[in-house]
């Protein structure tokens, strides 16, 4: 998942993916430091799609580790340590030093990050139970979130339009929910109503809600910390939360057991040890967060928002690509039309944030 959040420039998947899904919404961009690029808007563009394919990557390796036996908890732990090598260089070249992280506001901070420790465990283990295309795709509902969150908590006013493209946005979530079960039961309504509900497709919904109001507090908080000094917060959370629930599912009897929902399995199962390969494709993750939030950065920096953002678009490809190549997951047509709607709602969101 490939996110761009926080106007400071924040590095949202560096504390993890930047969805992931550190996706993310595709609204919160990054403020520009200088004035974008005169070479054009191409290598901006570039860095953007780069940046996409390398956060899909992480979600790729996610998944893999998921079916693979490991828990999510032993994933995020390894990928929050070697995380904390790229943050303390970020910190010491452009983000305060170290001591910026004793912010005044440490509460907020860490509020913060909770919500986003929240928004992309929901992710992770959401992909664990569905295929990658449709859970990115769920994800890209943030941005509609965040316009119907800006409204009560920044005091931004939401024009009637806006509004409008929400719940067209919404109308698409609920045809990758309800599409295919409808069109395969011919009809009956009841196993439409169970594949929503089933844990994976709620916590796929639940993520790009808490990125929300996540991205809200970043917008907030943006004028006065760093993203290096957010992005340190977040990884300090995720890092204490993957601890604490590994503790919890390594004492005693494997809580994963009687358990068939490979969401919940993901999240319960005892920690294993890794061989050599699967060490390095998780402890990689951190790197790849480093470098996609990179690339997404200077993608801002090269060229306006309104010329980047949209391109975010690209990770639900980069999903639908990598589902078929590596598990033969072909999206419904319906899954198709729900994407084209949270895409055509994103996109004029954003056409109308620019003002036109």
């Amino acid at each position: 998942m490939a996110t761009s959040e926080g106007r400071s420039g924040e590095l949202a998947a560096t504390g993890p993916e930047v969805i992931g899904p550190e996706v993310v919404g595709p609204l919160d961009t990054p403020q520009d430091s200088g004035a974008p690029s005169q070479r054009g808007p191409l290598p901006g563009i570039a860095c953007l799609v780069g940046g996409a394919a390398v956060f899909s990557l992480q979600d790729v390796v996610i998944k893999l580790m998921s079916g693979g036996g490991y828990p999510l908890s032993e994933v995020l732990t390894m990928r929050g340590i070697v995380a904390c090598v790229p943050l303390a260089f970020l910190l010491h070249f452009g983000g305060g030093g170290l001591t910026a992280v004793f912010s005044p506001r440490w509460k907020r901070l860490t509020f913060r990050a909770l919500l986003l420790l929240v928004s992309y465990t929901t992710y992770y283990l959401a992909i664990a139970n569905l295929p990658l295309a449709v859970a990115v795709a769920l994800f890209f509902a943030a941005p509609l979130f965040i316009v119907l969150l800006s409204g009560p908590m920044l005091g931004e006013k939401v024009r009637p339009a806006q509004v409008a493209a929400v719940i067209v946005g919404f109308v698409g979530v609920l045809v990758i929910c309800f599409g295919p079960s409808l069109l395969e039961s011919n009809g009956e309504s009841g196993s439409a109503v169970d594949s929503l509900l089933k844990p994976a497709a709620l916590l796929a919904l639940a993520s790009p809600l808490f990125y929300g109001l996540a991205s809200v507090m970043a917008r907030q908080l943006a004028d006065q910390e760093s993203g290096a000094v957010m992005a340190s917060y977040q990884n300090l959370v995720f890092l204490a939360g993957a601890v604490v629930t590994a503790i919890l599912t390594n004492l005693g009897t494997d809580l994963s057991s009687g358990f068939s929902d490979k969401s919940l399995v993901f999240l319960l199962r005892p920690w294993i040890m890794p061989g050599t390969l699967d060490f390095l494709m998780i402890a990689s993750t951190g790197l790849i967060g480093a470098c996609g939030s990179f690339l997404l950065t200077q993608a801002y920096r090269l060229a306006a928002a309104s010329v980047v953002t949209p391109f975010e678009y690209v990770s639900i490809l980069y999903g639908t690509l990598f589902g078929w190549w590596l598990w033969n997951e072909v999206p419904h047509p319906t899954t198709f039309a729900g994407i084209a709607l949270i895409i055509g709602a994103g996109l004029y969101v954003l056409r109308g944030q620019d003002g036109h």
